[in-house]
């Protein structure tokens, strides 16, 4: 489990700088300021959830199946969030009204939340058989 979630966050950071990269320089004379900024936005929460993986498949202080939990939560939720956000940003660029699905942004948000929720609860429970 720990190489696909060390492989996972390799890709979404190497996905994320690329990203990046076509925002900064590819986008910026297609979309709008505020635009460019919401793109950003889906990045930048990218690149954090692939640091959060990193760790996450390095560390030993994670059981198993919170690491799964983890994994499964964190693809799907850049997935939804970054990547509706990515479409959203470059709304006027495509035929397909991004707009439409908007509604699965604060969904993908959600499971970046429960994620960082899981490991909180897992590390609640190491404290306490430490204290033990």
């Amino acid at each position: 489990m720990n190489n696909k979630i060390l492989i996972a966050a390799s890709l979404l950071g190497i996905t994320s700088v690329i990203m990046g990269a076509f925002g900064a320089h590819g986008l910026k004379a297609s979309i709008s300021v505020e635009s460019l900024q919401t793109f950003e936005t889906g990045v930048r929460y990218q690149m954090y959830h692939a640091l959060f993986l990193l760790f996450v498949g390095s560390t030993p202080l994670i059981s198993k199946k919170t690491k799964r939990l983890i994994f499964y939560f964190v693809l799907i939720g850049v997935f939804l969030f970054s990547g509706s956000i990515y479409g959203l940003a470059t709304n006027p660029l495509t035929a397909f009204n991004f707009k439409t699905i908007a509604f699965i942004t604060p969904i993908g948000g959600l499971l970046l939340i429960i994620s960082w929720g899981i490991i909180f609860m897992d590390f609640l429970k190491i404290k306490s058989k430490n204290d033990n």
